[in-house]
């Protein structure tokens, strides 16, 4: 096996340089030398043959097994050097045929109705909800931050190898910028719904509830989120209570597709990816039914920009259930059919690269408050996932996308300067909410 495993090797990793080695057979080499020199080791001959058989699955396996280790440099490394030679071996007719294999058979992992959709989110959102709090920001934003200052090769202050914020907000600890990138995504997000005191907004997959309260505290809008996870719902509650906004922010246990109200404005973030492609029609539908006629709609999610594909069988079994990243021209055409208009698109490139580099940071930081809660096997496994996903975001096509939408062209203004000037009114709002906590920060329900 030792020897098919370097023939495919040899074939596959043209870049780089990967040192492989398993059981006590002697190491061999493939790539061109460059980059960072890397190395793997399987520690038996049966590791090999599952890793030939579904390496997209096996591998993620073997690694939380602790049969694949990486004894240089690390998983995401590995996981970078990966992606970009597979990406590059799609002429090989055995990558071309699992990729058509897995689109065929896609509709099938996806269908989603209201009974599945609630085991699949209860899968990854209801685990222990310290855990989340060991690496999120404090207002507990599990989606892609906005980094303002994140440019071309990039502008944020670099302190050994790593992103610091120039300015911590607020006078917060925030080493790699983190905390001000998730407040300025509420904000950029709040300045495209143009909001006013006094509207009635729907926040379809509220998480931990923090957008919510953002628009319920800086924007005086009356707010319900709903979400499919007890666990958030019962966080999202208890943080509306302490912060005084329980009458303003409400939050319940419900699918969006049982809503019948009418919403002056509705977001969101970071559930798209759960909806499943037989379902966007329904999802634009309903979310067309429950607008206001001058209604503003936001759509934050992750997107592919190299067109339709598949999801991974590694996160469909471990991490998203049910879930799938579409390409635009998945989404938009769901849109057109349901009559709503497409009045601005933005494209977020490594924004949520840099998200997943800062929440690893902090995952590897909180190890053995980790192991506390789970096992070595967990923690591998939180890890292969996190390290993988940025890898992802920056080899492998993934981007964010936010669409605004509205049932009428005249909904927003008709050009993009309001976004701007809404975001400087905000920051006076949350500087005004600051000087109010007066606890160096936007304070956060328990803390």
């Amino acid at each position: 096996m030792e020897k098919l495993l370097r023939f495919v090797l040899t074939h596959l990793i043209r870049s780089g340089s990967l040192t492989v080695s398993v059981a006590a057979h002697p190491p061999f080499t493939v790539g061109d030398g460059s980059g960072p020199p890397l190395a793997m080791h399987l520690k038996t001959d049966r590791a090999v043959r599952r890793l030939l058989r579904n390496p997209d699955l096996r591998i993620g396996e073997l690694y939380m097994d602790g049969e694949l280790e990486i004894r240089q440099g690390d998983i995401g490394e590995f996981l970078a050097l990966a992606m970009r030679n597979y990406n590059a071996a799609d002429t090989i007719l055995p990558v071309r045929l699992t990729r058509w294999w897995r689109r065929i058979f896609r509709t099938f992992a996806q269908l989603n109705f209201i009974g599945r959709s609630r085991r699949n989110v209860a899968h990854h959102y209801d685990l222990d909800g310290r855990l989340y709090k060991l690496f999120l920001d404090r207002d507990l934003q599990y989606s892609c931050a906005y980094f303002e200052n994140l440019g071309a090769p990039c502008t944020l202050a670099s302190e050994n190898g790593r992103n610091v914020a120039e300015t911590p907000a607020g006078g917060v600890p925030d080493p790699d910028g983190l905390e001000a990138a998730q407040l300025a995504k509420k904000r950029h997000i709040a300045a495209k719904l143009v909001m006013k005191p006094g509207y009635k907004v729907l926040d379809i997959g509220s998480g931990w509830g923090g957008m919510a309260l953002y628009l319920a505290r800086l924007c005086g809008a009356s707010v319900t989120g709903v979400t499919l996870s007890r666990e958030q719902l019962g966080v999202s509650q208890a943080r509306a209570q302490e912060l005084g906004v329980a009458d303003r922010a409400q939050f319940a246990l419900a699918d969006y597709r049982t809503l019948n109200a009418t919403y002056d404005r509705i977001v969101s973030v970071g559930m798209f990816e759960h909806v499943g492609v037989p379902w966007y029609q329904v999802f634009f539908d309903k979310a067309a039914k429950l607008l206001a006629d001058n209604g503003v709609m936001l759509l934050h999610a992750i997107g592919r920009m190299d067109g339709a594909g598949s999801t991974n069988p590694w996160i469909a079994r471990y991490i998203f259930p049910g879930g799938y990243i579409p390409a635009l021209s998945e989404v938009l055409p769901a849109i057109e059919r349901a009559g709503l208009v497409v009045t601005d698109i933005e494209i977020l490139r490594l924004h949520y690269a840099e998200t997943l580099k800062a929440w690893r940071r902090r995952f590897h930081a909180r190890r053995d408050e980790v192991l506390a809660l789970f096992d070595e096997r967990f923690f591998r496994m939180f890890d292969f996932y996190l390290a993988g996903s940025e890898m992802a975001f920056r080899h492998d096509g993934m981007m964010v996308f936010q669409i605004q939408l509205a049932r009428r062209q005249d909904a927003v203004p008709l050009t993009r300067d309001y976004i701007a000037r809404q975001e400087a009114m905000l920051r006076r709002r949350e500087a005004e909410l600051l000087a109010q906590d007066n606890d160096g920060g936007l304070r956060q329900a328990g803390e």
